[in-house]
C-alpha cells in the first residue's frame, strides 16, 4: 500500500496532503538523485584513470584456502587488506577492508546460508609485477597486478572479468573529525609522543626511521593528519528538511568491473525498467535503496521497494554473475563501448574489420560497509543460478494453494463482505484459494489484532473459509502503534527491542497508526520474539488457514527522509545506513519462522513481502508494489518479474488490474490473462477505486476472466513441479528465453514474452485494441504447439498471431510432456485427488519427456522423501512413467484419465502395460487434421510404473 491517508491523526493528514498534493504520481523531489546523495556524487566525480592503489607483494600470504595481500593508497598511505578465495562451484570471492579501521566496518550477516566452502588455491608464478594463481583444472587463473592494483580472471587466453581495470577502486577510511576538540588534543599529544620516539629510536637505530615509515599504524596516523579537502556531505548531509549526521564521516566503497565480450547485463532489481539493463552515462546510475515509492515511474533507474545486488552478464559463449554483498545504499553505473551503436554501425565495424571487442563496464558504489564480492563464473546460465543458490539458498517451496488465485483489496470491509465475496466466486463458478485483508481489518492499525466491530468473530470467518478448503491472508506491518494499552508495543518497549534514534531514545516515525515505533529486526532475539507472536494463543482469532503479508517494510516512515528511516538511527552498534536494505529481509524471515513455529514445524508458510534483499527467496513471495491500472504497467510487470527470477526470487507477481486507478474492462481482462501465467497470481486494488471483483464487468468479461483463472488451475501440477525444481536448483520459474537458448542473440533483449520452466512459452497481449501479436519462437530444430488449438509451428521464427479478447498466446515446446488437471473445482485443495491429463508434444525426432511431482501440498514432509517424482518419456512409440526417486515413499489416489499426443501418427492399436505385467488395449481417437492422438481412460495410478505402446 502506498502512502495515502485513511482515518489518520490530523497531523499526519496534513503532512500527507502537503506531500502528495492529491495527485496519483510519484513526486521525484521526495527521492534523491546521485547528485543529491553526497557519497554517490563524490565517488562519481572520480574518473577512470590510473588507480592510486598498489599491491604490496611482500605482504602476500597464501594458504591452502585463501590469499591475503595488503593494498596501499599512495595518495593518503592508508592500507587495505585484500582477501581472495576460490570457492566450490567455480566462484571467486574478493573481500577488501581497511587493514586497521578505527572501528569495525559492517559485514552483512545471515544472507549467506553458510560459510562458503573453499577449494585450494595454488601459485603458478610470481615476480615484482604481480602473481598468478590457479583457479582449478579448467585453465582458469587469476592475475594480481601490483602497480597499479588490478585483478584479472582468465580462462585460457580469454579475460573473463577484470577488477579495478579502470582505476575506480575507492575505499573511504574511517577517521576522526578534525574540527573536534578531541581530535585536536589527541593529535597534539600524538605528535609530541611521535617526535620523542623518533629522537630516541634514531639515535639507537639508524634504520628505525625507515622501519617506522613502513609501519602500517604510523601510515594510518599520517593519513589522518593529511590535509584533506572538506566536501559538503562528508560529515553531515541535508535533504529537504532532514539532516543526516555522520559521526563516522565518509565511509563509501567502490569498485569497477570490466566484462570483455559482453553487451547484455541483467538483474540488480528492483527497477521498473527493461530486462536488459541500460547504460547510465547520460543519467543517474541504477539505485539500490529500499523505498516506499508512491505510484512509481517506468523506465528509469530510480530505487523501488527491494534490492538484490546481483548482476548477470551474458553472451553467446558464457554467462557470469557478480554478487555485491552490501546492505547500504548502493548505486550501479553501467557503460559500454557499443552503447548507442545502431545495427548498421555494428555491421559497418564488422565489414571494415574493426577489432574493438564489445565490453561492458560496471561500477558499484556503496555508502558504507566493506567490499565483499562473489564472482560467479558460470559458464552456463544454469551454472550461475546454481552458484548463486549455493551462496544464498533457493526459493522456498510454497504450499500448492499459494500458486493458485488470490483475491485482495484495500479493504474488504467486514466479515459479511468477506462472506459475500467468497459466495460470489461460487455463484460465478470462478475458483480461488486465498482472500486477503488489508490494514482496515485491525483494531486501529494495531497489528496482530482484529477490529472488534467489523471482524468480531474472526475464527467463525476463517472456519467458513476452511469448510470450503480456502484460506486467508492478513497484513502485519513492522511499524508498531505507540500506545500504552497495546500489548505488542508495551512488550517491545519493555524488552528494549525498538530501533534507537541517534540520541539513544526509541526511534519514532509516522505511519498508518500515527506515531509508530520500529522493532529492530536485525536482532535475533527480537526476531524470535516476533515469531512467537504468531502462536495461536498469542495472535488471537487465528487458525491454520490464516497466512501473512508484510507490507511497508522498507521501512516506510511517512515523515522520514525519502519516506524512510533516518540513516543515523541505531541498530545496536550499527547505523541504519549500514543495514537499510536488509531490514525487510529480516521482517519476512521472522514472520515466516513464526508461521512455521505455530504448526510445530510441520506446515510450510506463506508470507508475501514488499521489501527484499539477496536471500529473501528463502522466506516466500514478493510483488512489484503499488502499480497503476495502465497498459505500460501491465507491460513492465514482465521484465520486473524476469529480473527477480534471474537473481533467485521466483515467486513474483504484480497486482492484477493495477493498484491505483481503475482499469478499463479490456485492460482488466488482459491483466488476468497475464497474471494467470505469472508465478504469484493476485488481484489487488486501492481503497479509493471502484470494486472490481471478476463478475462486476458484465457476463462476457466475467466469462473471459473465469476461463483464464480456470486455465491457471488446470496447470497447477506444472506450476508446482516448477517450484519444486527451483527449490532444488535455483533456476527461475518464469525465465527469459535466453536462459534456454543462450546462443541465440535474438532472445537476449526480449522482455515481452517469457518461458515458464522449459516448456511453456507465453506472449501476453499488452497493447490496447490489439488484433495480433508477433511472438518469437526459438530453436532452429524445434517445434511449438499452440496449447489451445494444437497447431504446430516451427522454431526460429517470428510468428504473427491474430488475437481476440479470449486469446492468450501460449505454446508448448515440442519434446515436452506437461501434466494438467482438467476437473477445476472451487479451490486447489478440492482438486487434490483428481485425475491427470498428460499433454505429450512430440519434437521432430518424435520424442518427448517431462516430470510429474506429487506430495501432500502443504507440509515439510517432502524433506523426509514423502513424495512421488516420476519421469515421463516418449520414444520409439512408447510412453512410459518411471520413478525418479526410488527412496521416496508417497501414495496418491489420483490417476491418469487421458493422454493427448500432439504431432502424432494414427496407430493401429494402443496397449497399456502396468507394473504387475498386465496388458490391456486402450481406446483412442485420432484427429488427422491436427495430428492429435487422444487416449481415453487409461486409468493407471499416477504414482505407478507403466508403459503405453503405439503400434
Amino acid at each position: 500500500m502506498a502512502t495515502l491517508t485513511i482515518r489518520m491523526a490530523p497531523l499526519l493528514v496534513l503532512w500527507l496532503a502537503v506531500c502528495l498534493g492529491g495527485t496519483w504520481a510519484v513526486d521525484r523531489g521526495n527521492f534523491k538523485t546521485c547528485d543529491q546523495s553526497a557519497f554517490c556524487k563524490r565517488q562519481r566525480a572520480l574518473k577512470p584513470g590510473e588507480s592510486p592503489y598498489r599491491a604490496l607483494l611482500e605482504t602476500m600470504e597464501l594458504t591452502n584456502t585463501r590469499l591475503t595481500l595488503q593494498l596501499i593508497n599512495d595518495n593518503n598511505k592508508v592500507r587495505l587488506l585484500l582477501e581472495l578465495y576460490r570457492l566450490q562451484g567455480n566462484i571467486t570471492r574478493v573481500k577488501i577492508n581497511e587493514l586497521k579501521p578505527l572501528k569495525p566496518r559492517y559485514e552483512v550477516p545471515d544472507v549467506l546460508i553458510r560459510e562458503p566452502p573453499t577449494e585450494p588455491l595454488s601459485l603458478l608464478s610470481q615476480d615484482e609485477n604481480g602473481v598468478v594463481l590457479s583457479l582449478g583444472p579448467e585453465s582458469q587463473r587469476v592475475i594480481v597486478s601490483a602497480r597499479p592494483f588490478r585483478l584479472d580472471i582468465m580462462e585460457g587466453r580469454d579475460v573473463l572479468m577484470s577488477l579495478n581495470s579502470r582505476g575506480l577502486l575507492a575505499f573511504e577510511h574511517l577517521r576522526i573529525r578534525k574540527d573536534t576538540f578531541y581530535y585536536k588534543v589527541t593529535s597534539a599529544v600524538a605528535s609530541v609522543w611521535n617526535n620523542i620516539k623518533r629522537l630516541f629510536s634514531s639515535q639507537a637505530d639508524p634504520e628505525a626511521e625507515k622501519k617506522e615509515e613502513d609501519d602500517p599504524a604510523n601510515q594510518a596516523e599520517e593519513a589522518k593528519e593529511e590535509e584533506e579537502k572538506a566536501e559538503d556531505g562528508m560529515w553531515e548531509e541535508t535533504f529537504k528538511s532532514h539532516t543526516d549526521g555522520k559521526p563516522n564521516g565518509p565511509s563509501a566503497v567502490s569498485l569497477d568491473f570490466s566484462l570483455p565480450g559482453v553487451e547484455h547485463v541483467y538483474g540488480i532489481p528492483e527497477h521498473a525498467d527493461t530486462l536488459r539493463l541500460k547504460t547510465t552515462n547520460n543519467g543517474d546510475p541504477y539505485r539500490l535503496y529500499n523505498l516506499d515509492v508512491f505510484q512509481y515511474e517506468l523506465y528509469n533507474p530510480m530505487a523501488l521497494y527491494g534490492s538484490v545486488p546481483v548482476m548477470i552478464a551474458h553472451n553467446a559463449q558464457r554467462t557470469t554473475g557478480i554478487f555485491w554483498l552490501n546492505a547500504a545504499e548502493t548505486w550501479v553505473d553501467i557503460s559500454s563501448n557499443t552503447a548507442g551503436k545502431t545495427v548498421f554501425g555494428k555491421m559497418l565495424d564488422y565489414v571494415q574489420g574493426s577489432s574493438e571487442t564489445p565490453q561492458t563496464d560496471v561500477r558499484w558504489i556503496s555508502e558504507s560497509g566493506i567490499i565483499d564480492v562473489f564472482i560467479m563464473l558460470g559458464p552456463t546460465p544454469k551454472d550461475v543460478f546454481s552458484q548463486y543458490a549455493s551462496l544464498t539458498g533457493t526459493q522456498a517451496f510454497p504450499p500448492l494453494s499459494a500458486l493458485a488465485y488470490h483475491q485482495c483489496r484495500w479493504n474488504y470491509n467486514d466479515q459479511e463482505d468477506v462472506q459475500s465475496v467468497d459466495a460470489g466466486f461460487d455463484k460465478h463458478d470462478i475458483p480461488y484459494d486465498f482472500i486477503w485483508l488489508d490494514i482496515e481489518h485491525t483494531d486501529g492499525k494495531r497489528y496482530f489484532t482484529w477490529d472488534p466491530h467489523k471482524f468480531a468473530t474472526p475464527k467463525d470467518m476463517l472456519q467458513g473459509l476452511l469448510d470450503k478448503k480456502r484460506k486467508m491472508v492478513a497484513i502485519v506491518d513492522p511499524h508498531i502503534k505507540v500506545d500504552t494499552n497495546y500489548k505488542i508495543h508495551t512488550e517491545i518497549q519493555s524488552r528494549d527491542f525498538y530501533i534507537k534514534n541517534k540520541d539513544g531514545g526509541n526511534y519514532e516515525g509516522w505511519c498508518w497508526p500515527g506515531s509508530a515505533g520500529y522493532p529492530d529486526f536485525t536482532r535475533a532475539d527480537m526476531r524470535a520474539w516476533w515469531a512467537s507472536m504468531f502462536a495461536y494463543d498469542q495472535y488471537e482469532g487465528t487458525m491454520e488457514n490464516l497466512y501473512t503479508w508484510n507490507d511497508m517494510n522498507e521501512p516506510s516512515v511517512f515523515n522520514g527522509p525519502e519516506v524512510t528511516m533516518h540513516k543515523d538511527a541505531m541498530h545496536g552498534a550499527w547505523e541504519h545506513r549500514d543495514v537499510h536494505n536488509i531490514y525487510g529481509f529480516y521482517v519476512q524471515m521472522a514472520t515466516a519462522e513464526g508461521l512455521i513455529q505455530r504448526s510445530g514445524g510441520v506446515e510450510r508458510p506463506f508470507v508475501l513481502t514488499r521489501a527484499f534483499f539477496a536471500g529473501s527467496q528463502r522466506y516466500g513471495a514478493v510483488w512489484t508494489g503499488d502499480n497503476a491500472a495502465e497498459w505500460e504497467h501491465l507491460k513492465i510487470s514482465i521484465p520486473m518479474c524476469l529480473s527477480l527470477g534471474l537473481v533467485g526470487i521466483s515467486f513474483c507477481g504484480a497486482d492484477v488490474g493495477g493498484f491505483f486507478k481503475s482499469p478499463s474492462t479490456e485492460l482488466l481482462v488482459r491483466w488476468y490473462q497475464m497474471g494467470a501465467y505469472q508465478p504469484f497470481f493476485r488481484a489487488h486494488a486501492h481503497l479509493d477505486t471502484p470494486r472490481r471483483e471478476p463478475w462486476l464487468f458484465g457476463p462476457e468479461n466475467t466469462a473471459l476472466i473465469r476461463e483464464v483463472v480456470r486455465e491457471r488451475y488446470t496447470l497447477l501440477p506444472y506450476w508446482y513441479q516448477q517450484f519444486y525444481n527451483t527449490h532444488h536448483t535455483g533456476e527461475p520459474v518464469m525465465r527469459p528465453l535466453w536462459v534456454e537458448y543462450p546462443q541465440d542473440p535474438a532472445t537476449f533483449a526480449l522482455d515481452d514474452e517469457f518461458l515458464i520452466g522449459r516448456d511453456l512459452l507465453v506472449h501476453p497481449v499488452t497493447e490496447e485494441g490489439a488484433r495480433g501479436v508477433t511472438a518469437y519462437l526459438p530453436g532452429k530444430d524445434e517445434v511449438w504447439f499452440d496449447i489451445h488449438t494444437f497447431q504446430k509451428h516451427n522454431g526460429a521464427q517470428n510468428l504473427y498471431i491474430p488475437v481476440t479478447m479470449s486469446s492468450i498466446p501460449v505454446f508448448q515446446r515440442g519434446g515436452s510432456i506437461i501434466p494438467r488437471k482438467l476437473r477445476v473445482r472451487r479451490s486447489s485443495t478440492c482438486m487434490e485427488h483428481d485425475p491427470y491429463t498428460l499433454y505429450v508434444a512430440l519434437n521432430p525426432r518424435r520424442t518427448a519427456e517431462g516430470e510429474l511431482y506429487i506430495d501432500d501440498g502443504h507440509t515439510f514432509n517432502f524433506e523426509k522423501k514423502e513424495f512421488i517424482h516420476r519421469r515421463l518419456s516418449f520414444a520409439n512409440n512408447i510412453l512410459s512413467s518411471v520413478n525418479l526417486t526410488p527412496a521416496a515413499q508417497f501414495s496418491t489416489s489420483s490417476w491418469v484419465e487421458r493422454v493427448l499426443i500432439l504431432g502424432a501418427s494414427k496407430p493401429s492399436k494402443v496397449t497399456l502395460k502396468t507394473a504387475d505385467g498386465q496388458e490391456s488395449q486402450l481406446e483412442f481417437d485420432f484427429d488427422a487434421s491436427m495430428s492429435v492422438l487422444t487416449l481415453r481412460k487409461p486409468g493407471m495410478n499416477a504414482g505407478a510404473d507403466w508403459t503405453v505402446t503405439l503400434q
